[in-house]
């Protein structure tokens, strides 16, 4: 990310927040609260310049990728299902003077708006996850950068993609035209 400096509160202990509750009515874990390599990734690889580029982040969690996209002059809206994770990351982008959107929101049931380019990092954690993250992808705009980790699911995902995916180093470019 070369030049851009950001200041990050983050949870103290991401295990502090498991809810069994939550899990037991949706698998719910708090993912969000950890800053994955995956984000870092995610934000190492965008474009210098992003003024005038409506950008939208799925499964934003801290939203490192988002934080950096406003930084580059992008009109960023950031989703995530915590509601915990969207007020941090309000709060971070004040902390750091940017100016964002961000929103709970469910890639089950993605914003109506398009974009013109969509980003997600180390959000195929599970099976279930990627068809509704591919659908949403495709739905929210003819680009997007997705970060892997190395999840089992992610091999599913790039398959799915077919030929519409460019790998690069850790992160895929999708073009969904």
């Amino acid at each position: 990310m070369g030049e851009i400096e950001l200041s990050l509160l983050r949870p103290s202990s991401p295990e502090a927040l498991l809810d069994e509750e939550a899990f037991r009515r949706d698998e719910f874990l708090p993912y969000w609260a950890e800053l994955w390599p995956a984000a870092w990734a995610l934000a190492g690889a965008l474009p210098p310049r992003l003024e005038g580029v409506r950008v939208v982040e799925l499964g934003c969690g801290l939203g490192l990728p988002s934080l950096v996209a406003a930084r580059r002059g992008g009109d960023v809206l950031a989703t995530d299902w915590a509601p915990e994770a969207i007020e941090l990351l309000v709060r971070n982008a004040g902390l750091n003077g940017l100016t964002l959107r961000a929103e709970v929101c469910d890639w089950r049931e993605p914003p109506a708006e398009r974009f013109d380019l969509a980003l997600a990092a180390d959000v195929l954690y599970e099976a279930r996850s990627v068809a509704p993250v591919l659908g949403a992808l495709r739905a929210l705009a003819p680009r997007a950068l997705v970060g892997l980790a190395g999840r089992p699911h992610e091999a599913q995902f790039l398959r799915e993609a077919g030929e519409a995916v460019e790998v690069a180093p850790r992160v895929v470019r999708l073009g969904v035209d």
